[in-house]
């Protein structure tokens, strides 16, 4: 249930919509549901997959190969595209989707069996492609950084997008990939709002934080980035050019944006947080991303998804290239490189920083 009154102190939905695949729902009273459960513990549990990496075909997307440790994601971005993944597994987009984690345990010696079968052919992969791989656990069962010593080991070819500093801990193996150009790293800055970024995505790292993210990869050699994503129209669109500044300033050479996307139940969620937090915006903010989409909230079109269209989307896309001329982004093109791809022999393991040919 989506209760726009209450707000709840470190997440960004305010309830759990019906699961779309659900032909029966039980819809509690609204002071029963807040009065059982006012701040909603997460869970973590466990995740019993057989395979690690997914594929997809789409062009819209920059890579064909990902993998995610993690399904659901605790930062509670309440804008996530991915929230409507969790109603696969039986849960709600709402709360659930931030409170109810699965982790896949598995997953660093999945990758290395996948990478080890001679069926595969090497690929950048990318981490975070639905959920972030550095969300608060990982920092405690430190699964991505084993599939990042995985990944080095085998020397296959990486690309993250993060909205979390803790990416830093991991500098001593993305600097052992980037010696063999295959890693990239793209820290995703909203916002330099704090207060906007403690309602929108309020267990993420805090702007200042990502930023200095964003300084200590690059001082490592490490290629880093940034990613105005999601441009929200008339609510955060106006920053891209302060956010990109900053950014320059801290290292980043490359730079993208993607358009705020509103699937199925992300909607109302978005919308219900739109009345708690900026009720008098609310109108102008949903008019305004229904005039990049065509009069509507979601557009799941190839080729319009990502960037909207219409004047204001126009608008956007134009403020971004003038900000990114400007700061001197994307100057060279960065190919990540699968060429220096071996396997251990079987029955050893090569030492992470071992220097073979």
């Amino acid at each position: 249930m989506l209760d726009p009154r209450s707000p709840i102190k470190g997440r960004g939905a305010t309830g759990r919509p019906p699961n779309r695949f659900d032909q029966v729902a039980y819809v509690r009273d609204l002071d029963e549901d807040y009065a059982e459960d006012p701040r909603p513990d997460t869970q973590y549990l466990p995740d019993a997959s057989k395979s690690i990496i997914s594929t997809n075909n789409s062009p819209d997307i920059p890579f064909e190969a990902s993998l995610n440790p993690y399904r659901g994601c605790e930062h509670g971005c309440v804008y996530c595209y991915a929230r409507p993944t969790h109603e696969y597994l039986g849960f709600s987009s709402g709360l659930d989707f931030e409170t109810r984690i699965m982790v896949k345990h598995e997953a660093p010696a999945l990758l290395r069996e996948a990478l080890a079968s001679p069926r595969w052919r090497p690929k950048v992969l990318s981490m975070c492609g639905v959920t972030d791989a550095y969300q608060p656990v990982e920092k405690k069962l430190q699964l991505t950084r084993k599939c990042l010593e995985v990944l080095a080991e085998f020397r296959n070819p990486v690309g993250i997008v993060t909205k979390n500093a803790l990416v830093m801990r991991d500098i001593d193996i993305l600097s052992e990939l980037a010696a063999h150009s295959a890693v990239m790293v793209m820290l995703s800055v909203t916002t330099l709002d704090v207060p906007l970024n403690r309602v929108l995505e309020p267990r993420t790292s805090l702007p200042r934080q990502r930023l200095e993210a964003i300084a200590r990869l690059a001082e490592a050699g490490i290629p880093v980035g940034v990613m105005v994503a999601p441009v929200i129209p008339g609510l955060n669109d106006e920053e891209i050019p302060a956010v990109l500044r900053e950014a320059v300033a801290a290292g980043a050479r490359h730079a993208s944006f993607t358009m705020l996307r509103l699937p199925h139940a992300v909607a109302p969620l978005f919308e219900a947080w739109l009345e708690a937090h900026y009720p008098d915006r609310k109108d102008r903010i949903l008019n305004r991303i229904r005039s990049v989409r065509d009069g509507r909230l979601n557009d799941g079109q190839f080729g319009s998804r990502m960037r909207g269209e219409g004047f204001h989307a126009e608008q956007i896309a134009n403020l971004f290239r003038v900000a990114c001329r400007k700061f001197g982004f994307n100057e060279q093109e960065l190919e990540l490189s699968t060429e220096a791809f071996r396997r251990p022999e079987r029955g050893g393991q090569m030492s992470l920083f071992e220097t073979q040919d």
